[in-house]
């Protein structure tokens, strides 16, 4: 009887070593990938910011404007010769990342032409006044 209770209290105590071994090799293991994942963000972002100077870039970079978010940049094409032919919404990614959720509504709506031009003129706004 002895005997059986020394093999119970063994295997449990086997048990728990190993249970708290694998926990911390999980632990370890997401530690590492949430680092690699920061990692490729930041540097995502970096290149975000230094693509327009790259030697085989598409656009001037005098004719873009970055906005961050939900897009990168705009491109007035034209705009440093003066005459803007084309608007572009450009986004910037590298190796694997993918649109998010806001982008690819983003991409959508410009796709389906939900874009327009509007101009705001504050003497027009009746509350101005009372702003000061």
């Amino acid at each position: 009887m002895m005997l059986l209770i020394l093999v119970i209290i063994f295997a449990l105590i086997i048990g728990f070593l190993v249970g708290k071994y694998l926990t911390e090799q999980k632990i370890k293991s997401s530690r590492k990938d949430a680092v690699k994942r920061s990692r490729n963000s930041l540097v995502g972002k970096l290149l975000e910011n230094i693509a327009p100077y790259l030697p085989d870039f598409q656009f001037n970079p005098l004719d873009m404007r970055f906005i961050g978010s939900p897009i990168d940049y705009i491109v007035f094409q034209g705009m440093s010769k003066k005459e803007i032919d084309k608007v572009i919404f450009l986004e910037i990614k590298s190796g694997k990342s993918s649109l998010n959720s806001q982008e690819r509504k983003l991409k959508k709506a410009i796709q389906n032409k939900k874009v327009e031009y509007k101009e705001i003129r504050l003497d027009e706004i009746e509350d101005i006044e009372n702003f000061e």
